[in-house]
């Protein structure tokens, strides 16, 4: 039977104190690559295991399960109330997985890497005959994990490395956590388990061994140690991070962009980049950012929540911030930062800049210190920039102001009322020069 024919349920859990991560924030909620590790696991369970989704949350996580409602608006969310092992958080489950699905999957908030298309695998074992698949890797370290026993073929346990024998123990074959069983016995199994073990827990891995007592199939699944790495504190959430970094980075790669240092460059879950753009080293784009075909953007730039269009050009050490919305072939500097502004087709700021709540026109052009006013301790105001103005060096324009098309302000101008198209406004206070005063002023306050 095809799986995609077959009715699943994936049961996320993500319960875990995440005691270790010495954090006011629960540990599913820490993010990758700007997005939470929750968030990314249901990101791949929507893929790559389709049909319905639950989420197991601990007692009073209200912010674990807002999370996985915004990733998967569709997820039922269950509460385990005690903390009793992985098979007892599984039952939290229990009325969804008595609606009889084909296929159970189960997997990990706190595996964030683990990809849709492992997933998907997982239901074709099952659709092709086992009753238990349980997921596993080659791991090049095997120290502290459970491994994996076979025999002729067939998944007879899961031992915990404390239990292990010195054969069992040479083994590299290791226990990845995520598993698959068949929905028509997925309750039997579950309430099979018993808390025989020092925790007093109801483990999941335990059902291996009960489903071979019953003459069942069980088969391992082999995934990528670096897919299934769980995260449990700050080094391993690190070590995550940069995993996924190399992931993101070849994709962008492999589509027609051009990283010059890619270990340099830090890219987000989202970060859409089209053809023949460059990105130069030390570039990080958070998340929400678009950059279209053709764009350069020099190193040490940080973006985010911006658009890019083809062409434009961005830095060296440019910000654009939410709401930035760089025009075909503008240019952004040096030191400029855009926040939450339209900079159209070909306009230029070059340099020490700053555009917040504004519009600059096509082929406008941005001198050296300007800055837009645009909060005045209460609201954020407008500035309109016109297409052609030409805004001197060290202008300061103070919001709400319109700068007609083609005008022309004077360097050093403070700018507080609209200027016309095409005209000339100057704002500054009239130079007064006294001659050789300079040198009295030294010749009075000279030392004897």
């Amino acid at each position: 039977m095809n799986a995609n024919a077959r009715r699943c349920l994936t049961i996320v859990l993500a319960a875990g104190e995440g005691v270790r991560m010495r954090s006011a924030r629960p540990k599913v909620l820490h993010e990758l690559a700007g997005r939470s590790m929750l968030a990314h696991t249901l990101s791949s369970v929507s893929t790559g295991a389709v049909g319905d989704v639950a989420v197991v949350v601990g007692p009073d996580a209200e912010g674990v399960a807002a999370e996985a409602l915004k990733a998967a608006p569709e997820a039922k969310i269950a509460v385990q109330r005690e903390r009793r092992g992985t098979a007892d958080a599984v039952l939290a489950t229990r009325d969804r997985i008595e609606r009889g699905y084909d296929d159970i999957l189960v997997t990990y908030a706190d595996t964030p890497l683990i990809e849709a298309s492992t997933l998907h695998a997982m239901r074709a074992e099952l659709a092709s005959g086992a009753d238990v698949v349980a997921l596993g890797f080659e791991a090049a370290n095997p120290t502290g994990y459970g491994r994996l026993i076979q025999r002729d073929g067939r998944l007879i346990a899961i031992r915990e490395e404390k239990d292990a024998s010195p054969e069992e123990r040479a083994l590299r074959l290791c226990n990845a956590g995520p598993v698959g069983f068949s929905g028509a016995v997925a309750l039997s199994l579950l309430d099979a388990v018993k808390p025989n073990n020092a925790q007093k827990e109801f483990y999941l891995t335990d059902i291996v061994g009960i489903a071979n007592a019953r003459g069942l199939t069980a088969r391992v699944l082999i995934a990528k140690e670096t897919e299934v790495m769980g995260v449990n504190d700050r080094v391993q959430l690190a070590a995550a991070e940069a995993v996924l970094q190399d992931r993101l980075r070849r994709q962008a790669m492999a589509r027609g962009a051009t990283l010059i240092a890619p270990e340099t460059v830090f890219l987000s879950f989202d970060t859409a980049i089209g053809r023949d753009v460059l990105i130069e080293p030390h570039v990080v784009i958070g998340p929400g950012c678009s950059i279209e075909d053709g764009v350069v953007i020099h190193a040490f730039s940080h973006l985010e929540g911006a658009r890019v269009a083809g062409g434009a050009i961005i830095g060296p050490y440019a910000r654009l911030r939410p709401g930035a919305d760089i025009g075909t072939n503008a240019k952004i500097g040096n030191f400029v930062e855009i926040k939450q502004s339209a900079v159209e087709e070909g306009a230029k700021v070059n340099h020490l800049t700053y555009i917040g709540d504004a519009r600059v026109g096509a082929r406008a052009n941005i001198g050296a210190g300007t800055i837009t006013c645009n909060f005045d301790g209460f609201a954020k105001n407008k500035t309109d920039i016109g297409a052609g103005a030409f805004i001197g060096s060290n202008s300061a324009l103070v919001a709400p102001v319109t700068i007609g098309d083609g005008a022309y302000i004077g360097s050093g101008s403070v700018i507080t009322k609209s200027v016309e198209a095409g005209a000339l406004a100057v704002g500054r206070g009239r130079q007064l020069t006294k001659a050789g005063w300079a040198k009295a002023f030294r010749e009075r306050h000279k030392k004897a």
